[in-house]
């Protein structure tokens, strides 16, 4: 068993969910690490002779489109965050509240488009394939923005707002209804002053298998659950085969995504992080390029000159 594998099925069948780098963790990172380059003719040199390339993206990425990442300072929706809504145990106390945020994220997406790092990212996934190359996308985001841009080797670790999986029996189905049920209709507004009037359980969105009807919930990872080790295990391979890592608008401190890409350069792979800002695990990268990503990853992920025209 590899040592990424190891220590992902560790964190997650211990913790679960969304977990941070303590404070310990980050500085031992920082420690005798040299500065990253920022030197993109040097990477685009790595780009060029790379042959699997696995691109790690983050809420960055889709912050760029507009998405609402409900994340620090006035992250909210009415009077609470995300982290007060996406539970079980918010689902079992108020499936009508945590619906009705859902269904506001889902209308929030229906209206939002990918932007020039999700068309990159696709664009070379595209055009690498027919060079024999392979690129993989693995996303913490729930958006679909990456299929809507058209990237089809795509592993989402933490689901998407638009499936959904039975309380019942369990089946997992696409869903990209407009509202997700009646029952949902005209609901979702995110003001803090509105009250939510509770819509009765038997009105929330049912599953339509053959003799189940039973409560459906949003098919994403909440916070305190573990995610799909098969899923897990996808991701495993592709990192032990990349020859180049991309880390892509994430803060690199939520488990267990924050150890793929430094377990990733630890094995001397390089790995390029494309963000706003340095991370807590900036200095274990080759790279480090700092600005919008829909400025910098269409320049990096670009036709090299080397490349054959096909």
């Amino acid at each position: 068993m590899s040592l990424l594998k190891f220590s992902a099925r560790r964190v997650v069948s211990r913790l679960g969910g969304e977990l941070k780098f303590p404070a310990s963790k980050r500085l031992k990172i920082c420690i005798g690490m040299a500065r990253p380059s920022s030197n993109m003719a040097d990477f685009r040199e790595a780009f060029a002779k790379a042959k699997h390339v696995a691109i790690i993206t983050g809420a960055g990425v889709s912050a760029e489109s507009g998405v609402p990442t409900f994340r620090g300072a006035g992250g909210y929706w009415r009077k609470w965050q995300a982290q007060d809504l996406a539970t079980p145990l918010a689902f079992a106390k108020n499936a009508s509240r945590v619906w009705e945020f859902y269904h506001y994220r889902r209308e929030v997406m229906l209206s939002k488009h990918p932007n020039p790092a999700h068309l990159a990212i696709s664009e070379c996934e595209a055009r690498l394939g027919k060079q024999g190359r392979r690129v993989v996308v693995i996303t913490q985001n729930i958006d679909e923005l990456h299929r809507k841009a058209g990237t089809k080797n795509l592993l989402e670790i933490h689901g998407s707002l638009f499936k959904t999986r039975c309380t019942s029996c369990g089946n997992v189905a696409e869903n990209y209804k407009s509202p997700i049920c009646p029952a949902l209709a005209g609901k979702g507004a995110p003001e803090p002053e509105i009250q939510d009037a509770r819509i009765p359980i038997e009105n929330l969105p049912r599953c339509e298998e053959k003799g189940c009807s039973g409560l459906l919930r949003p098919h994403v990872v909440w916070f305190g659950e573990n995610l799909d080790p098969d899923l897990l295990e996808e991701v495993d391979r592709e990192l032990a085969l990349c020859d180049l890592c991309l880390v892509v608008g994430t803060s690199s401190v939520v488990y267990p995504a924050a150890m793929f890409a430094p377990q990733v350069s630890a094995r001397g792979v390089p790995v390029a992080e494309f963000n706003m800002e340095t991370t807590p695990a900036t200095d274990r990268f080759r790279f480090h390029f700092q600005g919008p990503c829909g400025a910098t990853l269409p320049v990096a992920l670009a036709r090299h000159e080397t490349e054959t025209v096909s």
